[in-house]
């Protein structure tokens, strides 16, 4: 029996990491995140968030993040459902359209096409979107930033934007969360959606 893919998302700052972990206390899921939770990963992780690395080109960024899902998906992603085990991931592909498409300005259907081929088709059964105001996000976000977290207040905006249009274009398999707030707060919401959609879905 394949397990079921649920996939928390969001801009940076709005709490996905710590609600993943909170979620999967409550629930006998396994935990991963994109990207970087392979070795491959890292190593293109590490390229991703250097600051120093300013020359990187949209394109290339794009093509690296497309990367790590492959390999994501091959290693611990696609063997976790194959099991029958049900998987909460700290990102998947609506963040490379929310980012790479919405907030660079890429071609969002070619991205699309790329990751069809790089998750096989795989997609996620629920995506949870904490949703938040930028200037509240940023806060969250303190001094030290990693090269796309250095990115201005309108990028991040397009971003949110972008999310939040994703959001209404697949209403049957998308929730939006409320992100402001304590995070035990933020993880009962979570949990309250995430038990329904469950119930709903056995």
């Amino acid at each position: 029996m394949s397990g079921r893919l649920i996939v928390l998302e969001g801009i940076d700052g709005s709490g996905k990491s710590t609600q993943v972990r909170r979620l999967a206390q409550g629930h006998d899921f396994d935990v991963t995140f994109q990207f970087g939770a392979t070795e491959v990963g890292s190593a293109i992780r590490s390229i991703l968030l250097d600051p120093s690395n300013r020359r990187l080109d949209d394109r290339t960024e794009a093509m690296l993040i497309i990367a790590d899902k492959a390999q994501h998906v091959r290693e611990i992603v696609r063997p976790a459902l194959d099991s029958g085990r049900t998987v909460v991931s700290d990102r998947y592909c609506a963040s490379t359209l929310a980012y790479q498409g919405y907030g660079r300005g890429l071609d969002r259907r070619l991205l699309d096409e790329m990751m069809q081929f790089a998750t096989q088709g795989l997609a996620p059964d629920l995506t949870v979107l904490l949703d938040i105001d930028i200037a509240a996000a940023r806060g969250r976000l303190g001094d030290q930033r990693d090269r796309i977290e250095r990115a201005g207040i309108e990028f991040y905006q397009r971003v949110r934007d972008g999310y939040l249009k994703l959001a209404a274009q697949h209403p049957d398999s998308w929730v939006v969360i409320d992100a402001a707030g304590s995070v035990d707060e933020v993880a009962a919401r979570v949990a309250s959606v995430v038990d329904d959609w469950l119930r709903e879905n056995p």
